[in-house]
């Protein structure tokens, strides 16, 4: 573990498999909700669903998006459930992306839960990394 701003961060790492379901565009067919279903393995062994809105551009390498996922399982042995908050863009090819946990969120171990989650595609398998800790409500950090 390592301390973030006084906070003992740990970490988890794995796979998981994503199945994006499209629900429909606008009339102009750039702007789209998908639904979420993954299965996490590794170190955080669950399975999420969820809602993606996206936008696409007339550049066919930028394009943004935003998501909303519970993810329900194991972290590191811990069980419960908790939320994740994707906001990402591609801008001309380029990546960013932020993906955190909704305070509050967590479940039964998971109380307390915070975090960010960093996804990596290669070879179109997917990764996560999740720098995350666990603060007991009322518990100084």
């Amino acid at each position: 573990m390592v301390a973030y701003l006084g906070v003992a961060m740990a970490h988890a790492t794995g796979t998981f498999d994503v199945k994006l379901t499209p629900q429909g565009t606008d009339e102009s067919g750039l702007l789209g909700r998908l639904t979420i279903d993954k299965q996490f393995r590794g170190e955080l062994e669950g399975v999420s669903k969820g809602e993606m809105l996206s936008g696409m551009t007339a550049v066919k390498t930028s394009a943004g998006y935003v998501a909303i996922e519970r993810v329900t399982g194991a972290l590191n042995g811990l069980t419960g459930s908790f939320i994740l908050q994707h906001t990402g863009t591609m801008n001309r090819g380029e990546p960013s992306q932020m993906v955190t946990v909704i305070p509050d969120s967590g479940t039964d171990q998971l109380v307390g839960l915070t975090g960010r989650m960093t996804i990596k595609i290669e070879n179109g398998k997917h990764f996560y990394s999740f720098e995350y800790s666990l603060v007991t409500p009322g518990q100084d950090p």
